[in-house]
């Protein structure tokens, strides 16, 4: 049985009379207990009987006084109880290099100042949580020490090593918080329940700061948490602890600027200064991880020789990275301990998911992911994964376009998990196999939404919502499915990687975005093709990478992919394919300069396309014709084949080919109104102006309302070159507007091509100077590109600009470069206008 428990004092005797009691107990007690032998002893003697009554009352009566004065009362219990006058001081010490957490000790300051200042009946409970590694105990220690004065009735401290196999119990804890506040238990304080009482009681009415560092869970937690409201706790541990009444904060990693700090306290403020790239470096290939760039530090500050760079180049070898962020001497401070504790703390299905994750190199990945690795379903895995973030080991990267939720591995986690023993062959190949085959099926919804007409004859249409659903997915997983494509070829699994590449592709074509992605999954998915010695399949790949060759300024290269898909196509009697290879041929000799072959292509596709009865594809050819049209000034054709191609358009409800189309047609109304104005007719010229204004206003809506900002920029570019001059500074204004929208989309032959827009404009304004800066700007960029047809325009409007400001000098050899790349092009018309320039300049 558990004896009576020690209580608080309720008010403690003068000194002095607690000595004067303490000194007379025992005389007392062996005076009565003398003389209660001698009258005991009395009784046998012969006398009267009522002379032995009194004698028997006198001997009970000093029994009594015995037994009272080796009595303690219950004060001289309270006394054997009260605690040492010395309040209990636990807490650690902060680390001397202590920095980066600002916000973090900010945030602690205003939650315990506001609980200060409220009336709430319980203890504050503050639980700080996060990576193994990440500074939760130097935080708290940090934080205990600069409210100490808070805290008159001391400070106690344990680690509760709930990172380990074997956790402290609570009932241990409370036995040493007891005795630090000088509780001394003469008997069996009991179990857990016993122990909770006598916590409670002792720290009624005390205002005391309790740290319980490196918890488990709640349970290990919620007996330790006192009722007073005066005291105040904080716990820190590797996951939630979803306590009731707690203030929950996740401390992250360092951010670059605070991980670069406490290097330079570590190796030394100059010796960072000298290489701040380096430091840099090293705080990434930390993962940012406080204990990973403490290590980091203390490697540096130990070896006087070594360089920054000398330190980030041995970092970046994954091989040996965790061998590099552990202290010598000391296999428990390093990276590799820190993770291992967190890991052996999963359970088995949960390692096997971060042993298979670790092995996709995908940035982050959606839920989904982690169903088809375990092959169970997509609820199923997403309980997993959580249970890894709650671990500590991966981490939810935020929510994408689509409204999914996205996780990633830690950096030093995923190398880390790559040390585990693997999975057989076959079963990490299949749990991939599902995954690849599971962005597959997600990529071709998508790309056959977006654009239906890529995927098989027109029949079909794309809503605009699935086009927008789409669009978002694209965005969202664009990383994720470069990287599976490189997996899939990696594991030469060439059937999936095939597949996913060309819904990509057409993704990225339906678009025109992500260019360099773009032709690096087409280039895959050709040797894919090659590789399953698929000649449709190849066909399909050059048919997808040779637009984006030409985007940037490859048409050659272009052309050529192209003309290998069309002797390809029509040896396997594909005659729509061979339509669409046809058509790509011409498009790519109409952009390489050479207007007189690329017709005989785009007028074969157009024949080809109606032969197959796909009044789509023949209306958009026709609408690249009528481009090729006004590139050669037939204006008048490229007007009635538009007309043509938007009636069409109208009639299927496709709105997107319709403003493609509207752009177009406002170009053919722009140049038509050029032409009149320079005839002299300027009422029509002024109409004209007004309604390619219009269209072309009407097509840039159309896109921004679907948010397609390639189609918005090209149209905002078509605006700037209407050529109307009372609208010139609005024309310079969407010019610009379009060249930062190309750039943003990362399309450089847009960006170069718009460069010449922005020079004309300017030219036409009479800014000469800054004209001619631009267009220089553009000769430059289309010559990077290869791009020898845009030079040579860009130089022929160069020379054109200082000729029209009245500088033919300074034209006329710009006028002649461009000739010669005429000449070499074979482009006659271009040829004729640039003579014609060079005889204004000479005869001035």
């Amino acid at each position: 049985m558990t004896g009576p428990l020690p209580s608080l004092p309720d008010e403690r005797p003068p000194a002095r009379r607690r000595r004067r009691v303490a000194l007379a107990a025992p005389v007392a007690a062996g005076a009565a207990a003398a003389a209660a032998s001698i009258l005991a002893a009395s009784l046998e003697w012969d006398i009267p009987v009522g002379a032995k009554i009194g004698v028997t009352l006198a001997a009970a009566l000093l029994v009594g006084l015995a037994t009272w004065a080796t009595t303690a009362t219950p004060k001289d219990r309270r006394k054997q109880a009260e605690p040492s006058s010395m309040a209990p001081e636990q807490w650690p010490p902060a680390p001397e290099h202590f920095t980066g957490r600002r916000e973090a000790l900010g945030e602690l300051r205003k939650v315990f100042s506001d609980r200060r200042r409220s009336e709430e009946v319980s203890p504050l409970v503050v639980s700080v949580y996060g990576r193994g590694g990440v500074g939760k105990s130097a935080l708290m220690a940090r934080f205990g020490q600069e409210v100490a004065d808070w805290f008159p009735d001391g400070r106690l401290y344990a680690d509760l090593r709930g990172v380990v196999d074997s956790p402290i119990p609570p009932e241990e804890v409370l036995v040493g918080f007891l005795r630090a506040l000088g509780v001394r238990q003469t008997t069996d304080p009991g179990g857990l329940d016993d122990l909770r009482k006598l916590w409670l009681t002792w720290t009624k009415g005390r205002r005391i700061l309790i740290g319980l560092d490196n918890a488990h869970d709640g349970d290990q937690v919620r007996k330790l948490i006192p009722a007073d409201p005066g005291c105040a706790v904080i716990v820190t541990s590797r996951q939630p602890l979803f306590l009731m009444n707690a203030f929950d904060t996740q401390l992250s990693v360092f951010s670059e600027a605070q991980g670069v700090e406490l290097l330079a306290r570590l190796a030394g403020g100059a010796r960072v200064a000298d290489d701040l790239s380096a430091a840099k470096e090293i705080v990434r290939l930390c993962d940012h991880l406080p204990l990973a760039i403490g290590i980091c530090g203390a490697r540096l500050a130990t070896r006087s020789t070594w360089t920054l760079r000398l330190l980030a180049d041995r970092l970046r070898d994954e091989r040996q990275l965790l061998d590099q962020l552990q202290v010598p001497g000391s296999v428990d401070r390093s990276v590799r301990a820190s993770v291992q504790l967190s890991y052996d703390d999963c359970t088995g299905i949960q390692r096997r998911l971060l042993r298979l994750l670790s092995g996709l190199t995908a940035p982050d990945v959606p839920g989904w992911v982690a169903g088809e690795l375990l092959d169970v379903s997509e609820l199923d895995g997403g309980d997993q994964l959580e249970a890894l973030i709650d671990a500590q080991l991966a981490e939810c990267s935020g929510t994408d376009q689509t409204g999914a939720m996205r996780y990633r591995l830690h950096d030093l986690v995923r190398v880390y998990a790559a040390e585990m023993p693997a999975e057989e062959d076959e079963r990490r190949r299949a749990a991939v196999e599902r995954v690849l085959s599971g962005y597959r099926r997600r990529a071709e919804d998508a790309a056959q939404r977006r654009w239906p007409q890529d995927w098989g004859r027109t029949g079909r249409r794309g809503d605009f919502e699935g086009q927008g659903l789409a669009v978002g997915w694209l965005n969202a997983e664009r990383l994720a499915v470069v990287a599976m494509v490189q997996l899939a070829r990696d594991l030469k699994l060439w059937d999936l990687c095939w597949g996913l590449g060309r819904a990509f592709s057409s993704l990225c074509h339906s678009l025109r975005a992500y260019w360099s992605d773009w032709l690096l999954v087409a280039e895959i998915a050709c040797e894919a093709a090659e590789r399953m010695g698929d000649r449709r399949a190849l066909a399909i790949s050059l048919l997808d990478r040779a637009p984006a060759l030409g985007g940037f300024g490859g048409h050659e290269a272009a052309g050529a992919n192209a003309e290998e898909a069309l002797a390809i196509f029509t040896e396997l009697g594909e005659s729509w394919w061979a339509a669409r290879a046809s058509r790509t041929v011409g498009m790519a000799l109409f952009n390489d300069g050479h207007l007189d072959r690329a017709q005989d292509f785009l007028v074969a596709a157009i024949a080809g396309f109606e032969a197959e009865d796909d009044g789509w594809w023949a209306a958009r050819s026709r609408r690249n014709l009528a481009e090729l049209r006004l590139a050669q000034r037939r204006a008048d054709e490229a007007r009635d084949l538009l007309e043509e191609a938007l009636e069409v358009f109208k009639q299927e409800g496709n709105r997107y080919s319709e403003a493609q189309t509207l752009r177009a047609y406002g170009e053919a109304l722009a140049a038509q109104a050029r032409t009149l104005r320079r005839e002299g007719e300027h009422r029509a010229a002024e109409d004209g102006f007004l309604k390619a204004e219009l269209n072309l206003d009407r097509a840039a809506e159309i896109f921004r309302q679907r948010g397609e900002l390639w189609e918005e920029a090209r149209c905002l570019r078509a605006a700037g070159e209407v050529g109307n001059p009372v609208n010139g500074l609005r024309e310079l204004g969407y010019v610009r507007r379009a060249e930062e929208m190309l750039m943003a989309l990362g399309d450089s032959w847009g960006v170069a091509r718009t460069l010449l827009s922005v020079g004309r404009a300017l030219a036409r304004l009479g800014r000469t100077a800054e004209a001619d800066a631009e267009l220089r700007r553009a000769v430059d960029a289309f010559e990077e590109l290869d791009d020898q047809w845009w030079r040579a325009r860009s130089l022929r409007y160069l020379g054109e600009a200082h000729v029209e400001a009245g500088d033919p000098a300074t034209g006329v050899p710009h006028l002649r470069q461009a000739r010669e790349l005429y000449r070499s092009l074979g482009n006659e018309a271009g040829m004729r206008r640039t003579l014609e320039l060079l005889r204004r300049a000479e005869a001035s």
